[in-house]
């Protein structure tokens, strides 16, 4: 799919200054339907447009959607990015390699003996990640496909004790056989990860520098280079993943960064990591595993940043796309993180952001289970192509924005700013399909299919609320996403939420992109450990000035001025004889025995935060396993222009039409709004529909909608 399916919006360009004299920070974020782009100029102005994604070549997508950008400043291509001064990426190639399975063919060298822990897993691994459907058939629990099988594993005697002491010396003859048959057996890439290789890598580098000279276009990676704290198992699994989606994740990569400098572009392309922020393209090249995920990362930020303006220190942050439904959480003015993820349930080391993603986007199918001939919706998905029943593009299967558009809610003839005009009978008929066996009228069915995928979303929020101690009550929502807007509302209301956030009006869906503008360069720094309270505090403290020695030398390579780093603390403390640890924040600057007690302290509020009030068994004593330092570089201007959104005028609708309200059981003619003839301060009561180019605004009844001066769109429920 080229540029003819391209749309586009203008957010705003005006300026007193030429396009010419102006300087840019672009964004782009691909995802399974869309590759959206947000581009801003030094002078705050923010235009934003949305491309088919092109799964064949992404960066199709890529520079399409950059073109079409360029266009709205009244820029060529080659002329905007000539004018670039940062241009910021969110990829999705290693979690899709990930998803579909079609990675590299991968060898795995790992210490004689150890051969079999990744195909051993840990006791859930025959559960890891399922959905809860599956999760209730045990006997259908299985392991996942080897992403490396037996006959691709080779072991080698070598053996480092956990203190970092060599007590077996690396047998080179072995090492080099290994290499040489799995070579002989045509792998991609191959994977290093020795025991103990974390504490003393020597002999994880030496082989590392055989399989070069060996094979010195082969993608190789060191566990030590990747993960730097223990867990066999957690540590290979990374390891191996980022050899799996490597080669393919560092083609696209240098792809798009050779395309960008043929075009003009001369400043660094960076790219989005999942742990909120962008590092460099050579550095992802090397470290793809860290992509993984980015793109929710990316509106998590956006998230942060737009709570940061409107005060809001509790958000649930929640993007519906076309094919899933993405949340994540800011509490206190910090998204919480993580720094473990199950993906084809594969469980695995690696900092994130803690998001977490079901498969309920507008693509999601409707369709019913022939066991318990109820309605289910997702997790399949229409994607992009052939897209959801009423795109007219084949797809004979109804859709959540099929039912949408049944609904009242879309308007067929202004679907992505008109450029695709939806098929109202083709998503009739799909629909009739599934309502005529369960005995429902079409419109019945489509109701109760929202309803299914609305309370799906309440329920992935329970869990990331509830289940951690939060009370969803106390938090704002942030919706955004193509499909966000339509469907917030409702369930906000599920969980008891008063206010809900669309973030820039029509900028929201394209939130994530907008987000990774608003990121910082960022490298998390690791050292495992063990400390017992009461904690030697120039133990802790010579520990992160090592961290932060190595971070700011990274970041003074990367050109980040001084008064440009950021540096933040981190401990992962638990009670002896237990596993799972907590993050807990550490002050900056020289620390005293009165801080750590503070640490101790601030452990106990936040494990009975999550545990409940009495849970802390501090006899049991403390400790800490590993200390981490999060680099930040800031790159760049962040922001919209206040008002770049907004046009003064008298609020009134456009038109009206019927629109089915489950809230009223019946149809209402319902005035329809445009977006952009929404000024701040502007009042709407439901029922109520706000149409933007790119994504529409369900206002049900007993909510009212106003307008901020930066274009958010906030909805009050009653």
């Amino acid at each position: 799919m080229r540029s003819e399916n391209i749309v586009s919006v203008v957010g705003s360009a005006r300026s007193s200054r030429a396009a010419e004299e102006r300087e840019y920070y672009c964004a782009v974020d691909t995802g399974g339907t869309f590759t959206d782009c947000v581009v801003r100029d030094s002078e705050g102005n923010v235009v934003f447009a949305k491309s088919l994604s092109t799964p064949e070549d992404f960066s199709e997508g890529f520079f399409a959607a950059l073109s079409v950008a360029a266009e709205q400043f009244g820029l060529t291509l080659t002329g905007l990015l000539a004018r670039t001064r940062v241009l910021l990426h969110g990829t999705t190639v290693g979690t899709n390699a990930m998803v579909e399975m079609k990675g590299a063919r991968v060898g795995l060298i790992t210490t004689r003996g150890h051969g079999d822990a990744l195909l051993i897993m840990r006791s859930v691994g025959r559960s890891a990640g399922l959905p809860i459907e599956r999760l209730l058939h045990v006997s259908r629990h299985r392991k996942p496909e080897p992403i490396v099988p037996r006959r691709l594993i080779r072991e080698v005697s070598e053996r480092v004790d956990w203190r970092g002491e060599v007590i077996v010396p690396l047998n080179r003859d072995e090492a080099r056989r290994a290499i040489e048959e799995l070579l002989e057996q045509q792998v991609e890439a191959i994977a290093i990860a020795f025991l103990w290789g974390f504490v003393n890598p020597v002999h994880e580098r030496e082989v590392h520098r055989m399989a070069r000279e060996m094979a010195p276009d082969l993608f190789v990676t060191c566990a030590h280079e990747l993960i730097a704290k223990p867990g066999e198992y957690e540590r290979t699994a990374a390891t191996v993943i980022n050899c799996f989606i490597g080669p393919k994740t560092s083609r696209y990569v240098r792809r798009v960064e050779e395309r960008a400098r043929e075009l003009g572009y001369q400043g660094p392309l960076l790219i989005m990591q999942a742990s909120g922020g962008v590092a460099p393209a050579e550095e992802i090249v090397r470290a793809p595993l860290f992509t993984i995920g980015s793109g929710p990362a990316g509106g998590l930020m956006g998230s942060r940043f737009l709570a940061e303006r409107l005060g809001h220190s509790h958000v649930i942050a929640t993007d519906m796309g076309g094919t899933s439904f993405d949340v994540g959480l800011i509490a206190e003015g910090r998204p919480l993180s993580a720094s473990e993820t199950t993906l084809h349930q594969y469980t695995f080391f690696m900092p994130r952001l803690d998001i977490v993603s079901i498969g309920a986007g507008g693509g999601s199918i409707i369709w019913i289970d022939e066991l318990s001939g109820a309605m289910k919706v997702g997790p399949e998905s229409a994607g992009a192509d052939p897209g959801p029943a009423c795109y007219g593009r084949g797809n004979m299967r109804p859709t959540v924005t099929d039912a949408d558009l049944l609904l009242g809610y879309y308007n067929p003839d202004f679907f992505l700013g008109g450029r695709l005009t939806l098929d109202r009978e083709a998503a009739y008929r799909a629909m009739r399909a599934v309502a005529e066996p369960l005995g429902l009228d079409v419109l019945e069915a489509a109701d109760g299919a929202t309803r299914i995928v609305e309370t799906h979303m309440a329920d992935l929020i329970r869990q990331m609320t509830i289940q951690r101690g939060y009370d969803p009550r106390d938090f704002v929502i942030y919706a955004y996403g193509g499909a966000a807007g339509a469907h917030a509302v409702a369930y906000a209301r599920e969980l008891g939420c008063r206010t809900v956030v669309i973030p820039g009006g029509a900028l929201a869906s394209t939130w994530s992109a907008f987000g990774i503008l608003s990121t910082d360069i960022q490298h998390v720094y690791e050292r495992a450990e063990l400390l017992i309270a009461p904690f030697d505090v120039g133990r802790v403290m010579a520990i992160f000035l090592e961290l932060e020695e190595r971070a700011r030398r990274r970041l003074h390579e990367e050109g980040v001025p001084e008064d440009r780093v950021i540096l933040q603390r981190f401990a992962e403390m638990k009670f002896r004889l237990q596993i799972h640890r907590i993050e807990i924040p550490v002050p900056g600057g020289i620390l005293t025995d009165e801080d750590m007690r503070d640490l101790e302290r601030a452990f106990v509020q936040k494990y009975e935060a999550l545990y409940g009030r009495g849970s802390a068994f501090t006899a049991a004593g403390m400790e800490i396993g590993l200390l981490r330092v999060v680099a930040l570089g800031c790159i760049g201007p962040r922001g919209i222009k206040e008002g770049a959104f907004g046009h003064v005028g008298k609020v009134a609708p456009r038109w009206r039409r019927e629109v089915y309200w489950r809230e009223l059981g019946r149809h209402q003619r319902t005035p329809i709004f445009s977006g952009e003839d929404v000024p701040p301060g502007a009042v709407i009561e439901g029922p109520a529909i706000i149409e933007l180019p790119v994504t529409t605004i369900v206002v049900r009844p007993g909510s009212v909608l106003t307008a901020d001066a930066y274009g958010d769109f906030i909805l009050t429920l009653s």
